[in-house]
């Protein structure tokens, strides 16, 4: 595949106009899908470096980090651990995925994001709590031991808090209402991995799931119901007070 030489590098990087000061990663995102999307980039193209890109737009490179992770979420963009970030198709090829990305701009398309999740948990809950085998129990059960035991290691922690809705989605034996969790699941990640930040909310959210599982072991789907509610509006809360931070 092309990667970008020092000229192509600059070409790029000066097409990005520096953003303003305390600008929100979703807007760095959407400079930069603008660019990538446009036709003048060729598919397989490798983007110039972080430092760069983050030069270019006059951000922080934790700031360009996150936006190359949400658009790699999307699909825009392939990030290569050790080799550099490619885009991979061509702007006919990522409309799709554009506006897929169209949903995440705004704290407004992000709450009602965050309900229709709160939702669909809160159903999945209910069905998985007929449905669940001993097996996938089990699984819970070690998921959220897991969560206990990482209290001192967020990345595992989120880890952990992840699977345990993947095994609780699998549980509810409903493709389409797993399909429609990815996608919010997908379109909420830059957000949701940010819903624990510290051991107070590690412990509040271990606790949380806790209950989720105490009510699938009596399968009892109103309360597993009840608990998942409880704990996507504190997911919620959580979120909203580390994005405005």
């Amino acid at each position: 595949m092309p990667a970008f030489s020092d000229s192509a590098s600059d070409a790029i990087a000066s097409s990005l106009a520096a953003v303003p000061a305390g600008t929100p990663v979703s807007e760095v995102a959407r400079r930069l899908l603008e660019l990538l999307t446009g036709g003048d980039v060729a598919p397989g193209t490798r983007l110039p470096p972080e430092r760069q890109l983050a030069s270019a737009l006059g951000v922080g490179r934790s700031a360009v980090r996150e936006a190359l992770a949400a658009l790699e979420i999307l699909g825009i963009v392939d990030v290569r651990p050790g080799s550099g970030t490619y885009l991979r198709g061509s702007a006919s090829d990522l409309l799709p995925q554009t506006l897929r990305w169209g949903l995440m701009i705004g704290k407004q398309n992000t709450d009602q994001l965050n309900e229709l999740r709160a939702g669909l948990e809160s159903y999945t809950a209910r069905l998985a709590a007929d449905r669940i085998s001993t097996e996938q129990l089990e699984t819970l059960r070690g998921t959220t031991a897991t969560m206990a035991e990482s209290l001192e290691d967020l990345k595992a922690f989120v880890a952990a808090d992840a699977a345990f809705h993947e095994v609780l989605a699998t549980a509810a034996d409903n493709a389409m209402l797993t399909d429609l969790l990815q996608v919010t699941r997908s379109l909420l990640r830059v957000y949701n991995d940010r819903a624990v930040r510290d051991r107070e909310d590690m412990e509040a959210a271990h606790a949380e799931h806790a209950k989720i599982l105490a009510a699938l072991e009596e399968g009892n789907g109103e309360r597993a119901a009840s608990a998942m509610v409880a704990h996507m509006a504190t997911a919620r809360d959580r979120i909203l007070e580390a994005t405005e931070d």
